[in-house]
């Protein structure tokens, strides 16, 4: 395998939030599941000053988006409703190293493991230090345009991003936001929309 195949993993660490209740009360859609798994990588082109040619991270990073749908589907114990993706390069890096990290390369693999649609996959990035937070927003898999479902995960790996490193997240959740209340394209419409 080259290195223009696979990023070099230093580390996995999994965040799962569950949130069972929202001003006090339950809902009728039970528990609110959100996992975010992240991966600490070895950015290639760390400490390189502008680089011109980002490949080695955009295709190193398409077998992390199925590895890491995987795995976060695997640990939400539900059917994926919504999700989404982030990353944050450490200060050897820029943040255009983050966002190709995240590109369709990453995100039809990812769609793929966790059954999404075609819809926008949102996503976030930044520049960071070890411990650095970052809020990875979700929304739901099949049409962005359902308002129920837009949300955030915070994450932080306490020791990572090194300098010379990027963390990778991808975020899902089982449902929509306890109390969602909003109006616009309800999860039905959209389905219904697609089928």
């Amino acid at each position: 395998m080259n290195s223009l195949e696979r990023l070099v993993l230093r580390k996995r660490w999994v965040v799962i939030d569950e949130t069972h209740l929202a001003a006090g009360a339950a809902d009728a859609g039970g528990v609110l599941r959100r996992v975010a798994v992240c991966a600490v990588v070895e950015n290639p082109l760390a400490g390189q000053g502008y680089v011109e040619d980002l490949s080695p991270l955009v295709q190193g990073s398409r077998a992390l988006g199925h590895e890491l749908g995987k795995l976060a589907q695997s640990l939400l114990g539900a059917p994926v409703e919504s999700y989404g993706k982030a990353a944050v390069v450490g200060t050897d890096g820029e943040q255009e190293h983050a966002n190709a990290c995240l590109t369709s390369a990453f995100g039809d693999p990812l769609r793929e493991a966790v059954g999404g649609g075609k819809a926008w996959i949102t996503s976030t990035t930044k520049l960071g230090a070890p411990g650095t937070a970052i809020d990875v927003p979700l929304a739901f898999k099949d049409e962005i345009w359902v308002r129920s479902h837009y949300d955030a995960i915070e994450v932080r790996v306490p020791d990572a991003p090194l300098p010379g490193e990027i963390v990778v997240i991808v975020a899902v959740a089982n449902r929509s936001r306890i109390h969602a209340r909003l109006g616009g394209m309800t999860k039905e419409e959209a389905l219904a929309r697609l089928s």
